[in-house]
């Protein structure tokens, strides 16, 4: 129904960039808030980003000031740009919407099947 295509992953050395991208797409009326998670081995999912559909964002403590998220409405698209990597951002990340259907009512979450980031030298 809804499907969160992710790329832009891969292996950087600290202190390099990359930048990540999720198409969404499916019979979606309105896509609310998007967002990007992280999770490594052992520990739960963790929150990286989120942007609403008025564009405010907020970020995690942790990459606050190193990456940007964003979006392209016009796309179903949403961006996280990572820069001044560290090797303690090594994980894989997910995408996820917060989806409106035109004949139900609620709101409705969607991920992504995740892209790997690892920072390393």
């Amino acid at each position: 129904q809804v499907q969160l295509v992710e790329s832009g992953g891969g292996l950087v050395q600290p202190g390099g960039s990359l930048r990540l991208s999720c198409e969404a797409s499916g019979s979606i009326f309105r896509i609310n808030a998007m967002g990007w998670y992280r999770q490594t081995p052992g520990k739960q999912r963790e929150l990286v980003a989120t942007i609403t559909s008025g564009t405010s964002t907020d970020y995690s403590d942790s990459v606050k000031g190193r990456f940007t998220i964003s979006r392209d409405n016009a796309k179903n698209t949403v961006y996280l740009q990572m820069n001044s990597l560290k090797p303690e951002d090594t994980a894989v990340y997910y995408c996820n919407a917060r989806v409106q259907f035109r004949f139900r009512v609620g709101e409705y979450d969607y991920w992504g099947q995740g892209t790997q980031v690892t920072v390393s030298s």
